[in-house]
């Protein structure tokens, strides 16, 4: 599944870099849609009166800056800090918590200036000495549809590979994996897929590959010695999900066999925040979410926010089922964290 903008809107200090001016002449010879802006942050030419016209038009729009801070967000609980290299994805899913943080039309964007921003990481490696440092390459984005232009993540992965005191890590819905195979990895980058039940990915993960392709993905990646992880993300406890989740458990085994030796696995819960709530409902009218408040507790999260989550009766609950699970089916691998 190919990601294919609609049009693509430049920084004009982007064509300064070798990647800037590459993309700039690739998409004008493909006949794509090219403007200028003065700000990645600040892009006022995508379409869409209504919020859902401007939702799949951001979706559909790339636009490619230059990353000026030189500062990283912390990013718990999966590593110490984000590597900010894409933001947004042009998958449709409709829990996404990005679509109450990117505005009404979250377009993707990528920084060209990776050399740059890898100078950055390599400070804050040198600050936590002999720590190792951990970097997140998906906390808001999906690096994946955009690699086949860019090959950012190529270039991320041999950095790591060859800093002894860093480890990197990012997660995907996507499977064009194929040039990141070779890349001298050393182990230390972790590939980590999200996955879910099939039905969970049909009604909500709109314009995103197949449970079945992402687990072939995922074979290949283990094949190519990478530290493998799966995301599920979010669990969804509607009627039937102990038989679903069960069944994902069972494919995700069938389909790896013995070919991933270093395991991990993160469990996230559904919630949602008030603010998502409004955003999913003017964007996907007709949703068959659960955002039910009153059956849920409200909590607040660490960033200050409330949130809507299953009550603890029903977390515990979902908590033992899926360490069961991992336990049955991959004794070996390790639960990084529930939430």
């Amino acid at each position: 599944m190919v990601f294919e903008p609609k049009r693509v809107i430049f920084e004009r200090e982007a064509l300064e870099y070798p990647l800037g001016d590459r993309l700039l002449k690739y998409f004008d010879g493909k006949g794509v849609e090219t403007s200028f802006t003065a700000s990645h942050n600040r892009v006022t030419s995508i379409p869409g009166r209504t919020r859902p016209e401007g939702y799949f038009e951001g979706k559909r729009t790339l636009v490619v800056g230059v990353r000026r801070t030189r500062n990283f967000e912390t990013c718990k609980p999966s590593a110490h800090y984000q590597l900010p290299l894409v933001t947004s994805c042009p998958g449709k899913c409709e829990y996404c918590y990005l679509l109450t943080n990117l505005g009404s039309k979250p377009y993707v964007r990528i920084y060209v200036n990776t050399e740059e921003i890898l100078t950055a990481a390599a400070g804050y490696i040198e600050k936590r000495k002999p720590e190792i440092t951990v970097f997140e390459g998906a906390a808001t984005s999906d690096p994946i549809p955009v690699e086949p232009y860019t090959g950012i993540l190529a270039r991320v992965i041999g950095f790591f590979g060859e800093q002894e005191l860093a480890r990197f890590r990012f997660v995907t819905k996507f499977t064009d994996v194929d040039t990141l195979l070779p890349v001298s990895h050393n182990g230390h980058t972790r590939f980590r897929f999200s996955i879910n039940t099939g039905e969970v990915i049909r009604r909500y993960e709109h314009a995103t590959p197949t449970l079945a392709e992402r687990l072939a993905a995922a074979k290949k990646v283990a094949r190519a010695d990478y530290p493998l992880g799966f995301l599920v993300a979010p669990i969804i406890a509607e009627e039937g999900w102990k038989e679903s989740y069960r069944d994902l458990f069972k494919s995700v085994a069938a389909d790896l066999g013995g070919n991933a030796a270093d395991l991990t696995f993160e469990f996230i819960t559904h919630r949602f925040t008030k603010r998502a709530k409004n955003t999913i409902l003017e964007v996907f009218p007709n949703t068959g979410l659960d955002l039910e408040e009153k059956s849920r507790t409200f909590k607040f999260g660490q960033f200050g926010y409330g949130k809507y989550v299953y009550p603890k009766e029903l977390f515990n609950e979902v908590k033992d089922y899926f360490h069961s699970q991992a336990q049955e089916f991959f004794p070996e691998a390790k639960v990084e964290y529930f939430v």
